[in-house]
């Protein structure tokens, strides 16, 4: 396994410039950017740092809604993730970290017990299904994975294991597969470590994210009063057992990215407290998954 982290962070505090975040990277000891969407898709420079050869770019992300009611919406999101398919192709870099979106609509006039608290991913699948069924087909010809994180929050289906297992079986490619987050397990009380001896081989990629759960705020507010009963932290200051989960991981086989996603209220008021954040989410991952 190798340590890397997704450049989002960096660039929301200003480090903009992809070599001037991968020349950081580099002289931290990290081995692999996940490159997120605010990165410029500009091929002269992924080309420099690719030959320069300090770190690997394994990833490109791109997480939206590609179910949207809105056409329009959707068919610009689907236009601009085969438009990343494509340069990650040409380039050679592995795998799409991506969303399945949902429909929000779905839920409208539903009232039974779930459907009344929140959109139940099941709903959307079909259309998720015929949505991805040509978006497959296209990254199979370009030869990259897509690998589908489990966040929640931002309109998706992936969620659970229930739902892994229905997604792999209807969309059946070798290039489709996870992005495993166990930082939104923790927070859904799904077991974060027993799923990768299922899903092992369809493991893609790993955000190394951890989660707090606040007892004292969750006994007053519940779990859906709003969110304030959790918080997203770096590995290590959290509730995730990083020496189980890397040893799942490396039980299953896996020997890709663990990639820091850095979300960590403590450590992002300014780029200084990014970068402490980042080499300490580093330095405690590497006491489990060796050192560069």
């Amino acid at each position: 396994m190798r340590l890397g982290f997704m450049t989002n962070i960096l660039v929301k505090k200003g480090m903009v410039h992809l070599d001037e975040i991968a020349e950081w990277a580099a002289a931290q000891g990290f081995e692999d950017l996940e490159v997120g969407p605010t990165v410029p898709m500009e091929r002269e420079l992924f080309e420099r740092v690719l030959e320069k050869g300090k770190v690997a770019i394994t990833s490109l992300t791109y997480c939206r809604n590609f179910l949207s009611t809105d056409s329009g919406e959707a068919e610009a999101h689907i236009a601009e993730l085969k438009k990343r398919i494509a340069f990650a192709g040409d380039l050679g870099i592995e795998k799409i970290v991506t969303s399945t979106g949902i429909n929000k609509t779905l839920e409208e006039g539903i009232y039974d017990k779930a459907d009344s608290i929140r959109r139940t991913p099941a709903r959307s699948l079909d259309q998720f299904v015929e949505t991805f069924a040509p978006i497959v087909e296209y990254a199979e010809k370009k030869n990259v994975k897509l690998a589908f994180e489990n966040c929640r929050l931002m309109g998706n289906i992936a969620i659970s294991p229930v739902m892994w297992r229905e997604i792999l079986k209807r969309l059946d490619s070798k290039m489709v597969g996870l992005a495993y987050d166990p930082s939104h397990l923790v927070w859904q009380f799904i077991d974060p470590y027993a799923p990768v001896a299922e899903f092992g081989d369809r493991i893609f990629h790993v955000h190394a994210k951890d989660t707090e759960i606040k007892e004292e705020r969750l006994k007053e507010c519940g779990i859906l009063t709003d969110f304030s009963w959790w918080s997203y932290r770096i590995p290590g200051h959290g509730l995730l057992d990083w020496r189980k989960l890397t040893g799942e991981l490396e039980k299953a086989g896996y020997q890709g990215t663990v990639s820091i996603e850095h979300e960590d209220p403590d450590y992002e008021d300014s780029l200084e407290l990014v970068e402490n954040g980042l080499i300490l989410g580093k330095e405690y991952l590497k006491a489990f998954i060796g050192k560069r």
